[in-house]
């Protein structure tokens, strides 16, 4: 059965046409732009400022020139700056602000008296008026009532005893919260920070290639081992999510047992804390400019693994642009009172308010469907001061049990094992944040104390303590579960039991591997030896059919049914490499593909013509006629040819011998020497005794169709060799 014909674009691929630099030259105008924004974003905003801080600086010195020019020539009026600018929220009925009990001047003299009261007036700026201001003598308050979105500025003047005067100019801005840009904003960071974690994952990917398959190998029944490989590979997909879901198919494929995955998914919680180190790095503002240099390289760049590496480039640019993005929405929430109320009641210095905390983070893990998202929103939140350390710390570990649900809504439909294993995931989780968030008083201060030793302040830096602290949760509670990890997966054989005789896969492919290449890749070559299996089966049944004039009926039927089961599998094998190369794959993993989906053409026309061989013979059969001996001897000669020239590819398939042509194409003209032979011995043999048409035409058919085996299992090691 023919393989449907794969098409793909190959207009993205470099190109030796003058159209290609005429195309690099437009992008190089479209992106130039971004390049721009980027250098003046680093270097322009610090130039922007500088100027307006040197005029307050000499403000600042004219002001106190002022004065000191007033003092000397007796004069009563003084000018000093008292007051900092004010922010007043636009709905809000009043704002009150203290006047200062004292007043110095700038070198340290007193103003007035100590104990003395001072007169104070206050004037407006009538043509920018957006606030009224009154002064409450009771209280000794500066009283703001909002008029009018804008900014204006107030001068406020105090009197003493002795008739001295100073004053001093307040600006004030009243200004109104702009949700919809702050959920936009937000939203918009969000999808940057996810699209620049799905660019690392594949470009870390295709560069990994097959040293992420020779990772997965190395997993044994050894759990050290097995913890290893799920934090390695959890650090190169940049998702303990993807991680797990791919081990509950592997366990649901049987190509990995119960005991194996429960180390593979304690690894994957430690891998995923990468993720907070990477957001710790002090590069944010440089975000802009590494997504503008390593798209430009990209464009270029020729050779396929430096583009993935600066794929993952610009997957890193992206992230750091995208929480810087949804810091930039989150610093309007800081100057609302109701969402800074808010969040104030999610405090995590109670056992309730740290358990109110890590559900917040479950459910916002859940709907974003990544952890490593909810983590860089609680990092933008923490980095402003809208939530302090404490608080950020039990969301993310509340975050670690929503993770958990995407690999248990991923189990559905899959065997018991399967299932088991995403129980151990919830399990882990949540056996872990319960224990933590218990000791969370003890655990909070050991985390600053490392925090501190490592940066040497006392200061908290939050990114780097809330990764301190994600890293440490994730690392002991591992530690302790290793020596247990063996009872409670025989707790879970006891808790989710076996269903009796489960319904066989046809496949062990799973859909759930598309969002890891390189993993479903391997898992189609798993399937593509199954059936390389299969005929070899189906060519030892075949020497039974051949060595009897009456093959057993259980024989031919075994024959017949794996040749139909052989012919769903490659069904099932087109359809799974036909959606991994709609998506985003590597150049590498498409070439293989490709090849893929031409060895499973093959073993299943290997399949058709080893078939075609038993009905020639039961046709014979049902005719009243019968091969006689020398032929029966001479086509079990060649059958034992072609099975070990079958066998041999095959076995070149398994091991990846990619330099079998020689040999292949050296024995393959021998056999189809012999076969040659055979028929002009055949031919000689028809001109000197009388054979029956049948078995003629029998005894010929099934010479072609064993030099057709062989030409097709030429044609596997032509793709094995990766020729085309």
């Amino acid at each position: 059965m023919p393989a449907p014909l794969i098409t793909l674009n190959n207009s993205l691929l470099p190109s030796s046409q003058p159209l290609h630099w005429l195309r690099k030259l437009i992008y190089f105008c479209a992106i130039a732009p971004l390049l721009w924004i980027s250098v003046d974003s680093l270097w322009g905003a610090d130039e922007k400022v500088e100027p307006t801080n040197k005029t307050q600086k000499q403000t600042s010195a004219k002001e106190v020139s002022s004065e000191r020019k007033n003092a000397t020539e007796g004069h009563a009026r003084e000018t000093l700056k008292i007051f900092p600018d004010i922010k007043i929220l636009y709905g809000i009925k009043t704002t009150r602000i203290d006047l200062p009990a004292s007043i110095k001047y700038e070198d340290g003299t007193p103003f007035a008296k100590e104990g003395e009261t001072l007169n104070w007036e206050v004037t407006h700026n009538k043509k920018k008026k957006v606030a009224e201001v009154e002064i409450d003598e009771k209280s000794n308050q500066l009283v703001f009532s909002f008029k009018k979105l804008g900014k204006t500025e107030l001068r406020l003047k105090a009197t003493n005893s002795q008739g001295k005067i100073v004053d001093t100019a307040i600006h004030v801005a009243v200004w109104k919260a702009d949700y919809w840009k702050l959920i936009m904003t937000v939203i918009g960071g969000l999808g940057i920070f996810l699209l620049g974690m799905k660019n690392m994952s594949e470009g870390l990917q295709a560069v990994a290639g097959n040293g992420l398959r020779r990772v997965i190998s190395l997993i044994t029944n050894n759990r050290l081992m097995a913890v290893g490989v799920g934090t390695g590979v959890t650090m190169v997909v940049q998702s303990s999510t993807i991680t797990t879901v791919m081990v509950v198919g592997f366990v649901n494929s049987g190509f990995m047992t119960l005991s194996q995955a429960v180390g593979v998914i304690m690894g994957a919680n430690i891998g995923t804390t990468i993720t907070g180190w990477v957001l710790a790095l002090k590069i944010g503002k440089f975000g802009l400019p590494i997504i503008g240099v390593c798209v430009f390289g990209w464009l270029f760049s020729k050779s396929d693994r430096v583009r993935f590496l600066l794929m993952f480039g610009m997957g890193l640019g992206m992230v750091f642009l995208g929480l810087e993005t949804m810091k930039s929405g989150f610093s309007v929430i800081k100057n609302l009172p109701a969402f800074e109320a808010w969040f104030k009641t999610f405090s995590a210095e109670t056992f309730i308010g740290r358990w109110q905390c890590a559900l917040i983070g479950c459910l916002l893990t859940f709907i974003v469907q990544s952890s490593s998202a909810t983590l860089g929103i609680t990092i933008a939140l923490a980095q402003i001061g809208v939530i302090p350390f404490e608080t950020a710390a039990a969301l993310v570990m509340g975050e670690n049990i929503g993770t958990t649900i995407t690999a248990w809504l991923a189990s559905f439909g899959t065997t018991t094992n399967a299932k088991r294993a995403a129980y151990f995931h919830v399990l882990f989780n949540v056996i872990g944040v319960m224990w933590i968030l218990t000791v969370f008083p003890y655990f909070l201060p050991l985390v600053k104390s490392i925090v501190g030793m490592r940066t040497g302040s006392e200061f908290l830096d939050p990114t780097v303590g809330i990764a301190t602290a994600h890293s440490c949760f994730n690392i002991v509670n591992t530690i302790m579960f290793i020596p247990f990890a063996g009872f409670l997966a025989k707790f879970l054989e006891k808790v989710v039991p076996d269903k009796g005789k489960e319904t066989p896969h046809l496949t062990s492919l799973d859909i759930r591997m598309l969002d890891t290449p390189v993993m479903a890749i391997e898992q189609s070559r798993v399937e593509i030896l199954r059936m390389a299996e299969g005929c070899q089966k189906m060519m030892d049944w075949l020497k039974e059919v051949l060595s009897t004039s009456q093959p057993s009926s259980e024989t031919v039927r075994k024959l017949f049914n794996r040749e139909e089961v052989l012919d769903n599998i490659q069904d099932e094998i087109v359809v799974f490499m036909t959606d991994l190369l709609s998506g985003s794959a590597p150049h590498e993993i498409v070439e293989e593909a490709r090849q893929q989906l031409r060895m499973a053409d093959e073993y299943e026309s290997v399949s058709d013509y080893i078939t075609s061989i038993v009905k020639f013979q039961l046709k014979l059969e049902n005719q009243g006629h019968q091969l006689d001996d020398s032929h029966r001897k001479s086509l079990l000669e060649l059958h034992e040819l072609v099975a070990e020239y079958l066998a041999m590819i095959t076995t070149a398939l398994e091991n990846r011998q990619t330099e079998i042509m020689t040999k292949a194409r050296s024995l393959g003209d021998a056999l189809k020497k012999k076969a040659k032979v055979m028929r002009d011995n055949h031919i000689e043999e028809l001109s000197k005794s009388r054979i029956e048409p049948n078995v003629n035409l029998t005894y010929t058919s099934t010479l072609n169709s064993y030099r057709r085996v062989r030409d097709h299992a030429l044609n596997i090691a032509e793709a094995i060799a990766g020729e085309k």
